[in-house]
């Protein structure tokens, strides 16, 4: 095996819990701003110290022992991103218990096999709708007692339970909590069968997050001089949501929370609590560059943008390439006029993120090289990193300073990469974690030696820059024999503005074909632009211009591969694959077998002669 390692940091191993940090915190600077938070109905943020939050989390830590929760126990999480889950977290740590998260989008049935699997004892929900769904597999669930609800102050009510109970009672509990210990029981998103509850320890997390101070705090600082601050909108149900709020807490940055990541409700909240730095995944980078694009558009300066992008494009690379020694960065033309659209272009661009934002990490899923250019050149650096569940989020990104765009950079400190000789990826490290719940044998045959197989496919450039590849389930075999990982041909495809997702389809097939969904959006207002009116459904799919749009599209993506890896067919759908049909996991990703079966029909119409 081809293998990679990064030094550990010079730290002494973890030995508490996650919560002991919080505590810490407040007693050496009880006025440092640890989170700030927006109170229902309003636009203003209310900043919170180290001792308000230590007090408000000692205060539930007490409410939840008079509920009943115990050392060990385990308690379901089932909201959007909102400050009381930084609150049930590190209150439930503070005396021992294990959160679980559940995405607040879940089924009836995938809420209760969590709630079984897990035994939870107690759900804290964000509405009614919640706790509809938890009531109506409630009797399945012999260990649930309690259902607390958000929005009827449910934080307020178990706070004023606790009143009697002495400080003293917490802190015990607190103190007998190992870096061991498990802190979470975080459900995989389950694109190739049932989830399995990865077993993530408290060591997991911090090791997680002192990587991430360690490595790029420097990075994340404001320009200006001021405390680096975060706006989180991924959700807490994912671990790398919940990574980054402990390194948040530990790395003392002001954190704040949003509970949705529209673009119409995203950006004035940038705008509002302008944030330092950011993290987020591949879809909300597009998402943010295609209405950057349209709002040009619309106002009549589509042909500047586009040449403002290729310049930031340019710009980028020819630096990126001075970097590793291969050229000699930008010349004095094009230094000239990246200056130029600086003064007219992206300075407003940074302005829409709350102005003070200059790095941006990204994980997830893979982010498409031009498009970190492109922010990149436009003064955003954008650090690309890898992770699972089982890794408890990150295990490799881009080293400060040193980003190599398209990759998703080295191990973290202490952590190792290695290719197998099938070209999966294996990893190694503090942040892995022990084990899946209840499942040994699926533990046993993912685990080696330390060693996580992560399923994935990749490689590793000669200074340890990981790439990855595809998923090894995924790879495609048509009946020629040819092999195909579809990963980096869809997302070629999805780089047209009007494309959403594609699935690339042709297991035991003559040729590879795609299955096509558009963005609403984006397709509104191309209509617009072509001069269409409101089009039905399929009046719009059998629009000749915009089948040829779309062809294009694809004949792009197909020029980065050989014919026989190439789409030789494709189909438009007349909607997007969504969690409602259960053909997307929560984190966005496609559940490739279920939309086969579930598009069968489509499938073999592409293949007719």
């Amino acid at each position: 095996m081809r293998e990679f390692t990064t030094p550990a940091l010079d730290r002494p191993p973890a030995a508490g819990g996650l919560a002991d940090s919080l505590y810490d915190t407040a007693e050496r600077t009880p006025e440092l701003v640890q989170l700030a938070r927006q109170d229902e109905g309003s636009q203003e943020w209310r900043e919170v110290t180290a001792l308000a939050f230590r007090d408000e989390v000692l205060a539930l830590a007490k409410g939840l022992l008079t509920r009943g929760v115990r050392y060990g126990d385990r308690v379901a999480l089932m909201s959007r991103t909102r400050y009381e889950w930084t609150l049930f977290d590190y209150a439930l740590w503070s005396i021992g218990a294990i959160p679980v998260p559940i995405y607040p989008t879940s089924a009836a049935e995938q809420v209760r096999w969590i709630l079984a699997e897990t035994q939870a004892v107690a759900c804290v929900v964000e509405d009614e709708d919640h706790a509809m769904t938890i009531g109506a597999v409630c009797d399945a669930l012999p260990d649930l007692t309690g259902i607390w609800q958000l929005d009827r102050d449910c934080v307020t009510a178990i706070t004023e339970d606790g009143r009697g109970v002495p400080d003293s009672l917490v802190h015990r509990q607190r103190l007998g909590v190992a870096a061991e210990n498990i802190a979470t029981i975080v459900y995989t998103s389950g694109t190739t069968g049932p989830p399995k509850g990865c077993l993530i320890t408290h060591a997991n997390l911090t090791a997680e997050a002192d990587s991430l101070i360690g490595g790029w705090a420097d990075v994340f600082q404001d320009t200006g001089g001021g405390q680096p601050s975060t706006l989180l909108f991924l959700p807490l149900a994912h671990v790398y949501a919940r990574a980054v709020q402990v390194a948040a807490m530990r790395g003392g940055f002001r954190l704040g929370h949003l509970p949705e990541v529209s673009t119409d409700v995203l950006l004035p909240a940038l705008a509002s609590y302008r944030p330092t730095f950011l993290h987020a995944v591949p879809y909300i980078f597009d998402k943010i560059f295609q209405q950057a694009r349209r709002s040009a558009e619309r106002a009549g300066r589509g042909e500047l943008f586009e040449q403002a992008r290729q310049v930031a494009v340019d710009w980028a690379a020819a630096r990126e390439r001075r970097a590793f020694g291969h050229g000699p960065g930008p010349g004095p033309k094009l230094r000239l006029r990246h200056l130029a659209y600086e003064r007219t272009v992206y300075q407003r661009l940074r302005s829409v993120l709350g102005g003070r934002v200059r790095t941006m990490v990204c994980g997830g899923s893979t982010l498409r090289r031009e498009l970190g250019l492109f922010f990149t050149g436009i003064g955003l650096n954008i650090y690309e990193g890898y992770g699972l569940t089982e890794t408890t989020a990150a295990i490799t990104a881009n080293p400060a300073g040193r980003q190599k765009l398209g990759t998703v950079g080295h191990p973290l400190p202490g952590a190792s990469v290695a290719i197998a000789d099938d070209g999966e990826v294996w990893v190694r490290g503090g942040s892995v974690f022990g084990g899946y719940l209840n499942h040994p044998r699926c533990t046993a045959e993912s685990l080696h030696d330390g060693w996580f197989g992560t399923g994935d496919l990749g490689s590793l450039d000669e200074g340890g820059y990981l790439s990855i590849t595809g998923r090894k389930k995924d790879l495609i075999v048509t009946s020629s024999g040819k092999n195909l990982a579809p990963a980096a041909l869809e997302q070629r495809v999805q780089a047209h503005p009007l494309v959403s997702q594609c699935l690339v389809v042709g297991d035991d097939r003559p040729y590879v074909a795609a299955l096509i969904t558009l963005d609403p959006t984006a397709l509104a207002h191309w209509l617009k632009s072509h001069g269409r009116g409101q089009l039905d459904t399929w009046a719009v799919l059998a629009d000749e211009e915009l089948h040829a749009e779309i062809q294009r599209a694809v004949a792009a993506a197909n020029t980065a591969v050989s014919r026989a890896e190439s789409i030789r067919a494709f189909r438009l759908l007349p909607r997007e694959f969504s969690q409602a049909q259960g053909l997307v996991t929560p984190s966005l990703k496609l559940r490739r077998t279920v939309i086969t079966e579930f598009h069968r029909q489509d499938i073999e119409e592409l293949y007719l002669p």
